[in-house]
């Protein structure tokens, strides 16, 4: 059977929808040409915003949201993540920053925030850094200074799958939800599935 989008992909599009925002998934960036450190052999690839999402009444940071999601099966773990990030360790068969250019190389940065721009006319965002799950201090990341400065000064911030199940769920009410993971949170509920057991 073929896959459709991941399912944390599917997750956080129903979570932001539950919010009131709008989604796009798949957003592509790349550095440009005249950058003084483009590199045609590195920078020839586009990377892709898996995630944006904009509310139309909300104003900041929390208007647009850029997501990038990561469902490892170990789940995230942001002191070992900083760790071979800083001390460019290859981890998952690449280095490490490579996983998070946007957030590691100026260049990489400068074309995110730029895709953001395009897509919603907005410099100012929230990027998160959606997991599996979180072990350990999920602060650790959300105030490492280095990724808020590659971001032009926006937040940064970490959300596990379980929480952003438990909100929708928490949302939903008996009438059929119009989507899959929906309409799966209210069948958990009615086989009696509590998703805030530990």
């Amino acid at each position: 059977m073929a896959t459709k989008e991941d399912i944390l992909e599917q997750v956080v599009e129903e979570f932001l929808i539950h919010r009131g925002y709008f989604v796009q998934h798949n957003v592509k960036f790349l550095p440009r040409r005249d950058h003084p450190e483009h590199d045609s052999r590195m920078d020839s690839n586009h990377s892709d915003i898996d995630i944006i999402g904009f509310h139309p009444k909300k104003v900041g940071p929390e208007r647009v949201v850029a997501v990038s999601c990561k469902s490892w099966q170990n789940g995230f773990r942001p002191s070992s993540e900083l760790s071979a990030i800083m001390n460019d360790k290859t981890i998952r068969g690449r280095k490490a920053w490579q996983g998070f250019r946007e957030l590691t190389k100026p260049k990489w940065s400068e074309a995110f925030v730029d895709a953001i721009e395009v897509a919603t006319g907005s410099r100012e965002f929230t990027y998160f850094t959606a997991v599996s799950k979180i072990r350990g201090d999920r602060g650790m990341w959300e105030n490492h200074k280095p990724f808020q400065e590659a971001l032009g000064g926006n937040p940064v911030r970490l959300i596990g799958f379980k929480e952003m199940l438990i909100e929708i769920n928490d949302s939903l009410t008996t009438t059929m939800a119009g989507t899959e993971v929906g309409r799966l949170l209210q069948m958990f509920n009615a086989a009696g599935i509590d998703l805030s057991d530990p």
